[in-house]
């Protein structure tokens, strides 16, 4: 019985693929055509794309093959974006692995904000009861760091336009591939004012 045992657990591993894991070393080389928007080590210097620095490993790959899913798709279905579907379809999922644990190691540098909204951290911290705005804190953290986990990504330092560009995104249902559709329900009740202190208290975060 032992053997069969035995057996049995050697052909399971044989049969059963291996789970394709990051490695940053080769995602680094590979995300060299990647630094012309997002920078060399992930902090672009230009704030209409995203600081991918030190983002969760697990929200870069979704959103790689949420942007592949919507090239392949004529954006039916993922993350339709017309640089970002391109990008992507040239990338296999370990490609995918291998860039998203580069740009997971490297370190977020955060600017310097200067006249920070008091609104924007009362939108942050407490939300709006009365419009039925959930506190931001509530998913991504007092220091905006998010949960990997849960599926909640990093966003404290990020670039304020950036920020800015993604929440009306989300007001206008332009972008619809967050979980359970919660960033479109809650950037729907927001005003443009509400969008601008947001981003920059958000940006300030350290």
């Amino acid at each position: 019985m032992k053997k069969l045992a035995l057996a049995l657990s050697v052909l399971a591993s044989i049969s059963t693929p291996a789970v394709a894991e990051g490695d940053a070393e080769a995602g680094k080389t590979k995300a060299i055509v990647c630094s012309a928007c997002h920078g060399v080590d992930g902090n672009s210097l230009i704030d209409m794309y995203p600081k991918l620095a030190g983002q969760q490993a697990t929200y870069l790959k979704k959103q790689l093959h949420d942007f592949r899913s919507a090239a392949q798709t004529g954006g039916k279905e993922g993350r339709n974006d017309p640089i970002m579907g391109g990008m992507a379809m040239m990338l296999n999922d370990q490609d995918i692995e291998d860039v998203a644990a580069f740009y997971a190691s490297q370190t977020l540098a955060v600017t310097e904000v200067q006249n920070i909204p008091a609104s924007g951290e009362q939108l942050y911290k407490g939300g709006d009861m009365v419009r039925g705005i959930t506190a931001c804190i509530a998913c991504h953290g007092p220091d905006g760091s998010g949960s990997e986990l849960a599926g909640f990504p990093a966003i404290g330092g990020q670039h304020a336009n950036y920020l800015k560009i993604q929440l009306n995104k989300f007001h206008d249902a332009n972008r619809n591939n967050d979980i359970n559709g919660m960033m479109q329900d809650i950037s729907g009740k927001l005003t443009s004012e509400d969008v601008e202190a947001l981003s920059q208290y958000i940006s300030s975060l350290k």
